[in-house]
């Protein structure tokens, strides 16, 4: 029992949530019949959930800083999706610049925002409180109270396209295997070079048994995962943006000055300070890339919906802030990663795709998902008490 808790007390919070997402695929996937995991389900899946992955990647870093949050995001993506629609429908501008022109608006949105909580110091909840009711107004404003509709399929492809296929195998798609396989491969190269240079450094490892269950019990996720895609219409362009942000953030947190600097002011925003870190400037830019984020899931949610409407966005805060602390991240900051938001919005997804698929009613799903929510911050406040006894 020693020898487990030493092995797993490191990593109790690393895995606890993908053993609890993998249970829960299994019950409901029991419990709806073979429905959830069918080809079809699983990419209509990726795709209900990508904008709460992306926002979620965003909120993370808001969190690390001292617990901050973003109350606004999901009236940013009713705002930059109203946007959107306007500048295709009503002004003819084209696709590509249109969505440019939206990622910039959520730049600036980004910058307002870290001005007042940076450098005016302002609480980032009475900012982005008032940033939501903002730009829910403006929504309604710009929108004129009704939806815009319907938008073009080169708009509508970052959220509900499919990458081609490189061969025309009727019923299969060989592209979306191939990337299974090859991420498989990859994922395997980069455990055993994790492993091997935690030993040359002296840290402590995982016994071979328990790595190699970890690179099987994965790999063989990953390549279930790709073959299902495989039996429908292959990979959702919308997975693949999601895949390049937790590529991208999981380097910029793990192995970057930047990201360092993020974890250390949440840490300790004093010894931060102290240490030479501009915790303003680390603040402001944290804001400003979720202004970002929250235009382009902006973009990809409108794409999905084929709509700009009034009430788009409503909500999206509560489920991207709830991502993230299932998902491992510490309600006082300094603590979390991108992999384990991403779980989190997973795990919150399933849920929400399993109870609709069995007709549980709206009221039932939001209590199901509150007490979900509660479990894993109480889990969190549990651990660091037992940490410090």
């Amino acid at each position: 029992m020693n020898y487990v808790k030493r092995i797993l007390g490191g990593n109790i919070r690393q895995y606890v949530m993908i053993i609890a997402l993998v249970v829960v695929v299994l019950i409901f996937e029991i419990l709806t019949g073979g429905i959830l995991l069918q080809p079809l389900n699983i990419s209509n899946l990726i795709q209900q959930n990508a904008y709460v992955l992306i926002l979620a990647t965003g909120m993370l870093l808001c969190i690390l800083t001292i617990g901050n949050i973003d109350l606004s995001v999901g009236s940013v993506v009713g705002f930059v999706g109203a946007i959107s629609a306007i500048l295709i429908l009503k002004m003819g501008v084209p696709v590509g610049i249109a969505i440019l022109l939206s990622l910039i608006t959520g730049f600036i949105i980004g910058c307002w925002q870290g001005l007042w909580i940076a450098y005016i110091g302002v609480p980032a909840f009475i900012v982005t409180l008032g940033g939501q009711l903002i730009f829910r107004g403006l929504t309604m404003v710009v929108l004129q109270g009704t939806s815009l509709a319907p938008l073009p399929a080169e708009y509508n492809f970052l959220a509900a396209g499919f990458i081609p296929d490189i061969t025309n195998i009727q019923g299969f798609n060989l592209l979306a295997l191939l990337c299974g396989v090859i991420a498989s491969i990859l994922f395997i190269i980069n455990e055993t070079n994790k492993r091997r240079n935690r030993k040359k450094y002296n840290f402590e490892v995982t016994s071979i048994g328990v790595f190699i269950f970890k690179i099987f019990a994965i790999t063989a996720a990953i390549l279930a995962f790709s073959y299902a895609l495989a039996l429908y219409r292959g990979i959702p362009m919308v997975l693949v943006i999601v895949v390049l942000l937790v590529l991208i953030y999981t380097f910029i947190t793990d192995k970057t000055i930047p990201g360092r600097h993020i974890y250390a002011y949440g840490g300790n925003p004093k010894a931060a300070r102290l240490s030479g870190i501009k915790t303003n400037k680390v603040l402001f830019w944290v804001y400003v890339n979720m202004g970002v984020l929250t235009a382009l899931a902006g973009v990809v949610f409108t794409g999905r919906l084929n709509s700009a409407t009034p009430k788009g966005g409503y909500g999206f805060e509560l489920d991207a802030i709830a991502a993230c602390f299932i998902g491992g991240a510490s309600t006082t900051g300094g603590i979390g990663t991108v992999v384990g938001a991403i779980v989190g919005g997973l795990l919150m997804g399933v849920l929400n795709n399993g109870m609709s698929i069995m007709g549980v009613s709206i009221d039932w799903q939001q209590a199901i998902k509150g007490f979900v929510l509660l479990i894993a911050v109480g889990f969190d406040v549990l651990s660091k008490s037992r940490a410090k006894g």
